[in-house]
């Protein structure tokens, strides 16, 4: 059943996602074309720029992400306390650096005197400017209407760069959390072009690893309650050590052929979350194959479904 995307996003329920925008046609529009050989890998580093400069205006945190070839995932986090204890007059500054912005909103920027009415209108627009900066709709277009731009102008041509709209799925509760930015991460190693985490390009473990971290959600400086399932703080819910135990562990079950093998040494992280070894490597090969519009347990699925006007995702065997 087709659902709008605004009945999608439910921070009451959840503030993170992963969405994912493929080229059109699936085609290397960042990267080496196999057969003619024409490279624009350099596009990579545009995305990647971006997505880390939208951070800083919108009050939407970035958990993770991968730029890849044809494609890219990013998981994102909506900062609705961050836009709350925003003043008015930094709301309009922030939304200024991406538009221009009516000529109201011009003569307030410059201290202009206003009018009773003209200040009540700008508190209006400041409080619907607010609301847009935890729109994650509104960040994914801006960033994909620029790098398109910006590409259609270097290629000298016209027309579609992004196949559709951006793909969505909520992400709700730790668990689905961890694994998400583990499958994320591990897009290149998945992918062939990269032997190991470290020396993938254009990846939140990477820019984590060499410590450039703006623009990138923090890690707890502690472990996690085993079993947590509850976004309790604004930071990932395990230390960044415990993380890359999990990263490694994940890393490791992809054969050449993509096929999952369990590991008969799992990490202790995984022990102390509470999860079954066999459940986590069953996620990352399903994920793999289709993505469902929302991530989690079984009933926290279920109270998503119910909010939304869903009877059932695909994929919740795997809970």
């Amino acid at each position: 059943m087709t659902i709008a995307r605004r009945e999608q996003f439910r921070p009451d329920i959840t503030p993170f996602y992963h969405c994912i925008t493929r080229c059109v046609r699936r085609a290397f529009l960042c990267g080496e074309h196999p057969d003619t050989g024409n490279d624009v890998s350099h596009r990579r580093g545009w995305i990647e720029r971006h997505l880390l400069l939208l951070s800083e205006v919108f009050c939407i945190d970035i958990a993770g992400y991968a730029v890849m070839s044809n494609h890219y995932h990013v998981v994102l986090h909506i900062n609705q306390k961050q836009a709350s204890n925003l003043s008015d007059k930094q709301v309009i500054t922030r939304w200024l650096t991406l538009y221009k912005g009516p000529a109201l909103i011009q003569r307030y920027a410059k201290a202009e005197e206003l009018t009773q009415d003209e200040a009540d209108s700008i508190v209006e627009i400041a409080s619907l400017w607010r609301k847009e900066l935890t729109n994650i709709s509104r960040f994914i277009g801006h960033l994909n209407q620029t790098i398109a731009r910006r590409a259609n102008r270097e290629d000298d041509c016209k027309g579609r760069f992004w196949e559709s709209r951006f793909k969505m799925q909520a992400i709700l509760d730790v668990n689905a959390l961890l694994r998400t930015l583990c499958y994320v991460d591990l897009n290149p190693v998945r992918a062939g072009i990269a032997r190991t985490p470290e020396s993938s390009a254009h990846t939140s473990v990477k820019r984590r690893l060499k410590s450039v971290k703006n623009g990138l959600m923090g890690f707890a400086r502690s472990g996690v309650k085993r079993r947590s399932s509850q976004f309790s703080t604004d930071t990932l819910p395990i230390s960044f050590g415990d993380y890359l135990e999990l990263l490694a562990y994940a890393g490791r079950q992809y054969w050449q052929d993509h096929r999952m093998s369990i590991d008969s040494v799992h990490p202790a992280i995984l022990d102390r979350l509470g999860y079954k070894a066999k459940k986590w490597t069953e996620f990352q090969r399903h994920s793999a194959v289709r993505q469902p519009r929302a991530l989690g347990s079984r009933e926290s699925i279920e109270r998503y479904c119910q909010a939304i006007g869903q009877k059932w995702i695909w994929n919740s065997s795997v809970c």
